[in-house]
């Protein structure tokens, strides 16, 4: 008999092993210590300042720009939150925002996603319009809804094509290089996205994607290439609450020492990680008091390691700083 139950005692503690392997990569620990709480800014209106459904931000310098998506502008303030000055009005022309979603610096360029106009636009960082790429379509250098974009160090633009269940990839001109997802494929597999909202990139040219609706984060190579996910058991579009775990991946955005910032949208939280995917903090709560939030939408950081969080559904944004 002793003989016999050798085996079975070994297949327990192999499947002992891999369940507590499994506990340790599902459901990690913090890392870190978290940020608290410093200013808030912002209120429900339209007025200089006010804010109606903000979705994106980005901290150039000493200037945090702001996408206030429901008054088809951007705002500018000053890292205390102090306004500055705003550009853009409704409308489709050249220097005229529809929907204005995620956006990037690079340089002296500001690069802005629009929702409702399937295009790109490019601003000067005082507001002065510069170019414009994308039309309706699904062909190459067409969009169906871009949400976010991101710039590499050699211009190439990065683009979330909502709808379009793909990153599309153009040069600096403009003109198409080559996509990552299949056009309108919706799909767990590596690779493959279900309604990509933003994108982020780092120092050494990876992409990072928010892939909103399958729950995770992808990475790639700068030529496309599929590195890794997470997000929940196998990064596979299982939604959840617990640390890593997304529900709803809004943003993504890469700090200025290298760390990933997630916007995490109905557990109300971001949630903060290595580059390859190790989970490090979270922090945020339910609610409208400071220091909590209404469905997050995206993240920024500045050189001292601040960071700047669009609440959403409060129509404001939150400044933190890390615990030391």
């Amino acid at each position: 008999m002793a003989r016999r139950s050798r085996p079975i005692l070994t297949i327990a503690i192999v499947l002992a092993v891999l369940g507590a392997a499994a506990a340790l990569s599902w459901f990690p620990r913090p890392q870190e210590p978290g940020y608290h709480f410093l200013t808030a800014w912002g209120a429900a209106g339209s007025g200089p300042g006010q804010f109606q459904q903000p979705i994106g931000i980005v901290v150039a310098g000493d200037e945090v720009f702001v996408s206030d998506a429901g008054n088809n502008r951007i705002q500018v303030f000053d890292r205390d939150g102090h306004f500055l000055q705003q550009f853009g009005s409704k409308g489709d022309k050249r220097g005229e925002l529809l929907r204005p979603m995620h956006m990037a610096v690079r340089g002296d360029k500001l690069y802005v996603a629009e929702y409702l106009n399937d295009r790109v636009q490019v601003f000067s960082l005082d507001g002065k319009p510069l170019d414009e790429f994308g039309t309706s379509g699904t062909g190459p250098g067409e969009f169906d809804a871009p949400g976010g974009v991101a710039v590499d160090r050699d211009g190439r633009l990065f683009v979330a094509d909502f709808y379009n269940q793909r990153v599309q990839v153009l040069d600096a001109s403009g003109e198409a290089l080559f996509q990552i997802g299949e056009t309108h494929e919706k799909g767990i597999a590596a690779g493959k996205f279900n309604y990509p909202t933003d994108v982020a990139v780092g120092g050494d040219g990876t992409l990072f994607v928010a892939d909103a609706y399958n729950d995770r984060i992808q990475v790639f190579t700068p030529e496309g290439k599929f590195l890794r996910k997470w997000g929940g058991p196998l990064a596979s579009n299982i939604p959840g609450s617990a640390n890593g775990w997304f529900r709803i991946a809004t943003a993504v955005h890469v700090s200025p020492n290298g760390a990933i910032f997630v916007a995490d949208f109905k557990n109300h939280r971001v949630q903060k990680f290595t580059p390859t995917g190790k989970f490090l903090v979270a922090f945020g709560t339910h609610g409208g008091a400071p220091g909590q939030f209404e469905r997050p939408t995206d993240v920024g950081s500045d050189a001292d390691g601040n960071v700047y969080v669009v609440d959403f559904g409060n129509n404001r944004v939150e400044k933190f700083a890390p615990l030391r």
